[in-house]
């Protein structure tokens, strides 16, 4: 009796020893997709790419930065049409309707400084920036093992209220990159209803790898897919497209 227990305990210790914690999946995630020094030499990405719509195919591109800048460009029936701009502290975006700059409110804006802390990715010195992440029970995603990994973030303003700020990524147990985000929308028409984004198509981009290929939408709903055409690396851009136009 007592060397069965001894054996029941032995192998207890071995199970938890080989058991992996939230940190040791975020940093074979960084060692898989380049290294954790490559990602921290990154100031800016620009992305050109393309989502499926009822209008056919719409070209966009997107543009990231370490100091906060960031914007949505879409080409429309052959039309540049700036969706959003924002130069870190002030942002505004094109009204779809008249077709007219318009400035975005305080709350917006806040939340676009709260989000900009995310790049180039949420998980990069996650500590330094107040984060905390948490390791739950695995799940299986469309026959796919996965770590699932709670990512608590600086809490969002919504109706003059922070409101928390909660992730959940689930990371392929084989590769230890993440196939599937959710959260919970907090605002607007789908408050209260799971967003989704799956990530697929894991290419070299510079140093590092990114999914090239993405479906949006809300959790039970057919989402919409963008098709990452190119990616570049702190490239350099001339700012002013961030500047709203006035008059």
């Amino acid at each position: 009796m007592k060397q069965l227990t001894l054996l029941l305990a032995l192998s207890m210790v071995c199970l938890f020893a080989s058991a992996q914690t939230a940190e040791e999946i975020i940093d074979t995630y960084f060692e898989n997709t380049g290294g954790i020094d490559a990602w921290n030499k990154i100031t800016s990405i620009q992305m050109n790419a393309s989502v499926n719509s009822q209008m056919g195919e719409i070209p966009l591109t997107i543009y990231n930065s370490k100091d906060g800048c960031s914007f949505l460009k879409i080409t429309l029936q052959g039309n540049e049409i700036m969706q959003f701009a924002f130069d870190g502290e002030t942002g505004w975006g094109t009204n779809m309707t008249s077709m007219t700059p318009e400035k975005l409110d305080g709350e917006r804006i806040e939340n676009m400084k709260r989000a900009s802390m995310e790049f180039p990715e949420p998980f990069l010195n996650y500590k330094e920036k107040g984060f905390s992440i948490e390791l739950l029970e695995n799940e299986t995603i469309e026959g796919t093992e996965c770590f699932k990994i709670k990512l608590t973030k600086k809490p969002m303003l919504v109706e003059g209220e922070e409101v928390e700020n909660i992730s959940f990524y689930y990371f392929d147990t084989e590769n230890y990159v993440p196939i599937l985000v959710e959260a919970e929308i907090k605002q607007g028409q789908g408050k209260g209803m799971i967003s989704q984004v799956f990530y697929s198509d894991y290419q070299e981009a510079g140093e590092i790898y990114i999914p090239y290929s993405m479906i949006q939408g809300a959790k039970g709903y057919p989402g919409q897919t963008m098709t990452i055409k190119s990616i570049d690396i702190n490239p350099e851009i001339d700012k002013s497209v961030l500047t709203f136009p006035e008059g």
